[in-house]
């Protein structure tokens, strides 16, 4: 196949200097079930010597009781965020109970028929945690548990406020110049979400990792996939079935029309959504026949938390804040990436060289240009995301932009090829060849489409005979890993600490409960 010309130096302005990027923060959230020894998902509740999943600021949970949720604070490298992540991994297997492991994919391990056996996230008797429960409940009532059972890595990434001091400087259009920096980061990271969703595919294929599921995920729902062995179900050519249609999917949020060309327009379209009746929603009830609420309400979103996207903007909000409301006082402070796998191949769900690539392709989609994203584009991308999930390996595996229509290793070598540029300027900023080793890695997965993550996962399941074992075997080989990992003694203590802490930050959460938690949620509905 002919090679396409690099047209990185269009990428790249002359003025780009390497110390631009030198207060470049990431931070990385990494969710994982607990799995009892038998395979299925636990029953049992959160380990209590972790702490408090409500206050605890690195250990939480997410939907369901079982789903762990641990967060890193923002870190200056890749080797210290990684470094980070490894250390809460070890210190949450230290207290898992009853031989319990940390499952390693984003597809669950087994559940039985009854759905109410997934155990909602549990936050104690303080009116913030009881709706933190009920939102949850809400979640199951419309969309069923299981979907809720998905684990993903999400990837949050700052850059540094001289690069856009610096972007800002040379800008041509007037009205960007007369901009608050403030305005001005957002206007550019905003730029940053519209390119990242277009790019979507390319990270569904790169580090994809959901190819197959086990059956009971699929229990009472319609669906094409194939059988690959007993118990497991696939699509030969699949990258990324957690993010297609058995994945994080809400027909009531296509009807929104949320774009992400203003801030304003963004915001606007979340605050309709959390006020706007569904009817759907509302013939589901707010109460059930014992009078016990059983959603927040019956909006399109009962909290903006509800709204799934491939990526969000961030702000960090401050006491009784909504993430709208801090986005509006302070603009955008950091990109979320959402799209991406848990690598199962990794104890911590992801590797260097994922990270390394999403700041590489975080950058380039700052860098490029990034028009307004229309509905009839936004068509295009959902089916080459549809077509990226479900094929993206195939021979003939296809990408329409608005060049015309590419061959998927054609359009994704492209890109990487662009890159290129953009990989050896952060090398420089960190003394490192990280970032270019990463895209070679990607590059070697375009050329050779057995080196991908989702031709690696078909293949291992097949050689074990079936998800759970597949899944099982990786379980083990973690918690050795976990086991190995040296914690040093402020580590450990530090850790204790955070657990004691977040435990009476709960209690008193519940002694300041000045409300009934009826008139609690009635003050919000």
């Amino acid at each position: 196949m002919n090679q396409p010309e690099s047209t990185s130096q269009a990428v790249l302005p002359t003025w780009v200097d390497s110390s631009l990027f030198k207060g470049m923060l990431r931070g990385i959230e990494r969710e994982s079930l607990r799995m009892q020894n038998n395979g299925f998902l636990s029953q049992a509740l959160h380990p209590k010597a972790l702490g408090s999943a409500l206050t605890h600021p690195h250990i939480t949970t997410d939907y369901s009781e079982a789903l762990m949720e641990f967060i890193t604070p923002p870190q200056d490298s890749i080797q210290k965020v990684l470094h980070y992540l490894e250390d809460i991994h070890a210190i949450a297997h230290r207290h898992l109970e009853h031989g319990e492991k940390l499952w390693p994919l984003s597809m669950p391990c087994m559940l039985d028929d009854n759905e109410e056996n997934i155990r909602l996230a549990q936050y104690g008797s303080s009116n913030i945690g009881r709706f933190k429960t009920l939102y949850r409940h809400g979640l199951g009532v419309r969309y069923g548990r299981r979907m809720q059972t998905i684990s993903g890595v999400h990837y949050n990434l700052s850059f540094p406020d001289p690069v856009f001091e610096a972007l800002q400087q040379h800008e041509t259009d007037a009205a960007l110049k007369q901009l608050s920096l403030q305005d001005y980061r957002s206007h550019r990271y905003f730029g940053l979400i519209r390119n990242f969703i277009r790019l979507t595919p390319l990270v569904m294929f790169l580090v994809g990792a959901s190819p197959s599921v086990c059956q009971c995920f699929m229990t009472g729902r319609e669906h094409q996939l194939l059988p690959l062995l007993k118990g497991t179900l696939f699509l030969p050519y699949a990258t990324a079935l957690r993010m297609g249609n058995f994945g994080y999917q809400n027909s009531a949020q296509k009807q929104l029309g949320i774009h992400y060309n203003t801030m304003s327009g963004y915001l606007d379209g979340l605050q309709k959504a959390v006020k706007t009746p569904y009817a759907p929603f509302s013939r589901l009830g707010l109460n059930n026949a014992q009078d016990e609420p059983i959603q927040i309400n019956d909006h399109v979103l009962q909290i903006e938390n509800e709204y799934y996207s491939l990526v969000r903007p961030k702000q960090v909000p401050q006491a009784g804040e909504t993430p709208s409301q801090a986005l509006e006082k302070r603009g955008v402070g950091y990109v979320e990436l959402r799209a991406v796998d848990v690598n199962p191949y990794s104890p911590i769900g992801i590797d260097e060289n994922t990270a390394a690539f999403l700041e590489v392709l975080a950058l380039y989609c700052l860098l490029q240009d990034s028009p307004d994203l229309l509905d009839a584009e936004q068509e295009q991308i959902e089916r080459n995301q549809i077509e990226v999930v479900n094929r993206g390996r195939a021979p003939n595996a296809s990408i329409i932009d608005p060049t015309g229509q590419h061959p998927m290793e054609q359009w994704a070598r492209t890109h990487i090829m662009e890159m290129q540029t953009l990989a050896d300027i952060l090398n420089e900023t960190y003394s490192t060849d990280l970032y270019s080793t990463a895209l070679n890695v990607m590059l070697k997965r375009i050329d050779e489409v057995d080196e991908t993550l989702s031709a690696q996962v078909i293949a291992d399941t097949v050689e074990n005979g079936g998800t759970w074992n597949f899944g099982s075997v990786m379980a083990q080989q973690h918690a050795l890993s976990y086991e190995q990992h040296q914690l040093s003694s402020e580590t450990l203590s530090y850790f204790d600490d955070l657990a004691m802490q977040s435990l009476q930050q709960q209690e008193q959460l519940e002694q300041d409960n000045c409300l009934s938690f009826e008139q609690y949620l009635t003050d919000y509905r």
